[in-house]
């Protein structure tokens, strides 16, 4: 009895061998990862990393910042301005990158919209360093357990998204109009509801 078991685990290994290699060839690919829409190349393959040089002439951010930071929070701004780099900095004639986009030259404080980026974000972080923590954000258990179930992750922080929303320019707001027919009529005889 003991020799048939041999070749009768052979053929089980040799079945689940086979089961296997065929299992993992029928898998279907994984489709290839997309950066989302504006997002900056990751790199070709065959390719080093791309490398962020360390930022100079850092006047508002912190100076301990890597360039790799300050690429995120510059990508960060983009997004909530709609703008691209070239708002803030300037380009440097004749130089192209090697994304085919112009080289800018990030230190250089000529254009005014990196001095009115600087304010901004001073006054972003002062509203939030000074201000925000004076807001009662506790509106009864109730309505507080909702709503930090629905804002785990936000700590309610003023950004330049707050305002801007993606313009360069915050756009006015313009309340709607009131509507007149929110409250039902009154009853007979009974004044109407104050408004």
């Amino acid at each position: 009895m003991r020799r048939s078991a041999l070749p009768l685990a052979a053929a089980a290994a040799a079945v689940l061998a086979v089961t296997l290699t065929i299992t993992s060839a029928q898998e279907p690919e994984q489709e290839p990862r997309q950066a989302p829409a504006g997002a900056p190349p990751q790199g070709v393959p065959g390719q080093p990393p791309r490398e962020f040089p360390a930022p100079t002439n850092l006047k508002v951010l912190p100076k301990t910042l890597t360039g790799k930071q300050v690429r995120d929070i510059m990508e960060q701004w983009q997004g909530q301005l709609g703008v691209h780099c070239d708002t803030c900095h300037k380009k440097i004639p004749g130089k192209v990158g090697p994304n085919g986009w112009p080289q800018l030259d990030f230190p250089d404080d000529s254009k005014p919209e990196k001095n009115a980026a600087r304010l901004m974000y001073t006054m972003t972080q002062k509203i939030n360093d000074d201000y925000i923590s004076m807001v009662d954000m506790d509106h009864g258990e109730e309505a507080h357990e909702d709503h930090a179930e629905a804002h785990e992750d936000h700590d309610h922080k003023v950004t330049c998204g707050t305002c801007h929303r993606g313009h360069q320019h915050p756009e006015a707001y313009i309340p709607p109009p009131e509507h007149q027919d929110h409250h039902p009529p009154a009853p007979a005889g009974q004044p109407p509801l104050p408004r």
